[in-house]
């Protein structure tokens, strides 16, 4: 490929935003589709196999259990198969794993299946940050993060629109079809990776996209420079509650609408369809905006609108709680990991910024993995899941003093 003297590429965009493009397919497939489309195909793979609320949210842990454990091994497998070998063969097992969903007759070949989608769904995840870390400069990571999360979004709306359809197509055999349809689109979506991403700007002759700042700027304004541990355990920390809370919502906020608001499947759809709709302006939005105002003061806000989301879902006042709920879950779910994803890369650098990023994403593994669990043992016990919702909204509360607690603008990050 040509370039010009400054290692910017002729084509008519940098090849970052191909990169981009292949990761939202990504997370489309195997985060959008297989994690956030189990919320919608629950009802009906609940009712067709006769299982309980507390076992599908063990289904939902074990699935968050896989992806912990992708985590704590991407380390290891990235410095081996490096980003594109490894987000390819993770889409593969995702694959491979959902069309083993679609043929389950039972509860534990579907707890098995779903934990190995999420450790599927672990290696193509943490390797697409690290390459938005080396195919961007700082100004435009979390504008560069955000587009590539719109791809969530997308299969939010799509899993509203579609699985209803299914449904009624195929009746009780709808929810086997669905898992089959993500399983061949997570195929295709792997395919395209192993033939397009590349690792590094270097490998294609280029630089990466925007300017070099003369002094490396961190979150906040902070120099580029390795974090200290106490931010690391802060960062963590703030990652966990979100990881606690956001499946709680994601996997039984349909179930809810069914089962105690008497919503029919296709209106509990068009309600699933707007968070989806909302969530695209998510990510890009409070990506441009923690590019201008600080990674610090839009965590803030962000976790005061998903508190908001989780205390208006169990606050019992109705539909219209239930429509502001959606609307501010939406607006603001996806903007959690674009920005941390950015905070890491602008604290810790090229050098560290895939441990580091890799150590906040156990504490988010650990907490989404006790979350939809938790919930589903509170819905069974007391047949509603307006308490699970409720502890949601205040430990998404928490997080809000714990994110002003970050570095201001100009304040050190260096090493404790």
């Amino acid at each position: 490929m040509k370039t010009s003297s400054d290692g910017a590429s002729r084509l008519p965009i940098h090849y970052g935003w191909l990169i981009v493009l292949l990761g939202g397919l990504t997370i489309f497939s195997c985060l959008g589709l297989a994690r956030f489309g189990y919320g919608m195909l629950l009802p009906a793979m609940r009712s067709s196999l006769g299982l309980a609320y507390d076992q599908m949210g063990f289904i939902s842990t074990g699935n968050f259990i896989g992806y912990l454990a992708a985590v704590a091994l991407a380390p290891l497998t990235l410095r081996r198969f490096r980003p594109r070998g490894t987000v390819a063969c993770g889409l593969l097992l995702v694959a491979v794993s959902l069309f083993g969903i679609s043929r389950s007759t039972s509860f534990i070949p579907l707890l098995l299946c779903y934990t190995f989608v999420g450790v599927g769904g672990g290696f193509a995840n943490i390797p697409l940050m690290v390459l938005i870390s080396h195919w961007f400069r700082r100004r435009y990571r979390g504008r560069a993060n955000g587009l590539m999360i719109v791809g969530n979004g997308c299969a939010i709306m799509l899993a509203g629109t579609l699985v209803p359809l299914l449904n009624r197509s195929f009746g009780a055999d709808g929810w086997r079809i669905g898992w089959l349809l993500i399983a061949g689109v997570t195929f295709c979506v792997g395919l395209l990776v192993a033939l397009l991403v590349r690792n590094d700007p270097a490998d294609m002759g280029l630089k990466p996209l925007g300017e070099i700042d003369p002094l490396p700027v961190a979150a906040d304004g902070a120099a580029e420079r390795p974090g200290g541990g106490r931010l690391l355990m802060r960062l963590g920390l703030i990652y966990a509650i979100f990881g606690m809370t956001y499946m709680v919502y994601g996997t039984f906020i349909v179930s809810t609408m069914v089962g105690e608001y008497g919503f029919a499947e296709a209106q509990a759809g068009n309600f699933w369809f707007w968070v989806g709709f909302f969530s695209l302006f998510s990510s890009v939005g409070f990506g441009l905006l923690s590019d201008r105002i600080g990674r610090r003061h839009a965590l803030m806000l962000i976790f005061s609108l998903q508190a908001l989301a989780y205390l208006l879902a169990g606050s019992g006042l109705g539909s219209v709680a239930l429509l502001l709920s959606v609307f501010f879950y939406g607006l603001s779910n996806f903007a959690v990991p674009t920005v941390m994803a950015a905070v890491v890369a602008d604290c810790y650098g090229l050098k560290h910024a895939a441990a580091a990023f890799s150590a906040v994403t156990l504490f988010f593994a650990v907490g989404q993995s006790i979350g939809p669990g938790a919930a589903g043992v509170v819905g069974e016990t007391f047949v509603t899941f307006r308490y699970a919702y409720l502890a949601a909204g205040l430990l998404a509360a928490c997080a809000v003093p714990l994110a002003a607690g970050l570095p201001r603008r100009g304040a050190s990050t260096a090493a404790d």
